[in-house]
């Protein structure tokens, strides 16, 4: 298993969520962390940029693997018109 950190930009976004919403997509970031290779999940990879995103209904999650040190770290999130900005 994976260990999740979050940028301050994404615990500060994933805080101002209504609590049923932050509720799925923390469930969906940890069913990520247990194995995000899982064909199930809903992810891709970036084009143009390092990382992954992953989509949880109308929000993203833009996540990176840091392989080394086994860390899920979150760098992004937000609705998906913005994100990739």
């Amino acid at each position: 298993m994976y260990t999740v950190e979050y940028s301050k930009d994404a615990r500060k976004t994933l805080l101002t969520l209504p609590a049923n919403t932050r509720g799925i997509i923390i469930a969906k970031i940890d069913e990520l962390a247990i194995n995000p290779f899982a064909a199930n999940n809903n992810v891709k990879k970036l084009q143009g940029r390092e990382g992954y995103r992953l989509r949880v209904g109308n929000w993203r999650v833009i996540y990176e693997i840091h392989g080394e040190t086994i860390v899920l770290f979150v760098v992004a999130l937000g609705a998906r018109g913005g994100i990739y900005q």
